[in-house]
């Protein structure tokens, strides 16, 4: 489906990114991954998915909260696969507290990580779409970037940005071959949000099976979390000649918590 095709997929060691990085390649794309952890587990996933598909697997360490080194990871990108053809914007950090007590370093933080570094890396990756007339932009944005939630401001207003970036890109490339999409999961069950349930357990002084129903999908009407392989699936079909003309969408995948 995907083949000759290359992406370069944020925050993708772990988690969300890691599944769609794994997406990508078993459909046969040449696949960039970014994002922190131990060395040798990254160069262990790298390794198994290259091994397991095929496809060409390497890894970027940029801190895409740095303009500077998300232009070297694109570059990267294009220096060893010849091309960016796809973009998914997945890196993401949350805090939570009270608008009058939010730290201004972790305001700064979420805005860097989220809504800065998309536009760093469609900055950077947009000129060779546009020269090969071909491309695919994926932001993956969030419920809270539709809706809101209380003490999680500088995280919903980065993941409404997001939203609000994607719709600009996708109207400026219009008339070529490149689409930009924002895809919106409620909870799923991922590293960071096993924080939250961990932090509101604490908070709350509740069992986990609680947190889980009780607050954490409390606004996901399903009660269950969405599946990391579903919001892939999305991804890789937004990938495909089948959703050429679906651009400037924000694609809710959220147990129908935004259907409220």
């Amino acid at each position: 489906m995907l083949k000759n095709k290359s992406a370069v997929v944020t925050g993708s060691t772990s988690g969300i990114g890691l599944g769609m990085a794994q997406a990508l390649a078993r459909a046969g794309a040449n696949v960039m991954l970014n994002g922190f952890g131990l060395t040798a587990t990254i160069e262990k996933i790298r390794r198994e998915l290259a091994k397991e598909t095929g496809a060409r697997v390497l890894h970027h360490g940029a801190d895409v909260s740095q303009p500077g080194e998300v232009a070297a990871m694109i570059a990267a990108a294009e220096q060893a696969f010849g091309a960016v053809d796809i973009l998914i914007n997945n890196a993401g950090i949350q805090f939570v507290a009270p608008v009058e007590e939010f730290p201004l370093e972790r305001w700064a933080a979420i805005q860097d990580v989220i809504l800065n570094a998309s536009f760093y890396t469609i900055r950077a990756a947009l000129p060779g779409m546009k020269r090969r007339n071909w491309g695919r932009i994926i932001n993956v944005a969030s419920a809270h970037g539709l809706v809101a939630s209380p003490f999680k401001s500088a995280y919903v207003a980065a993941k409404h940005g997001q939203i609000g970036l994607t719709k600009s890109v996708a109207l400026e490339v219009a008339e070529t071959g490149i689409t930009c999409n924002a895809i919106c999961p409620g909870y799923v069950l991922t590293p960071l949000v096993e924080g939250q349930i961990e932090s509101q357990a604490k908070t709350h002084n509740l069992p986990r099976d609680r947190v889980i129903r009780e607050v954490i999908l409390a606004a996901q009407p399903s009660k269950r979390f969405v599946a990391t392989a579903d919001v892939a699936a999305l991804a890789l079909f937004l990938c495909g000649d089948a959703a050429k003309s679906i651009t400037g969408a924000a694609i809710p995948i959220d147990g129908g918590w935004t259907a409220r």
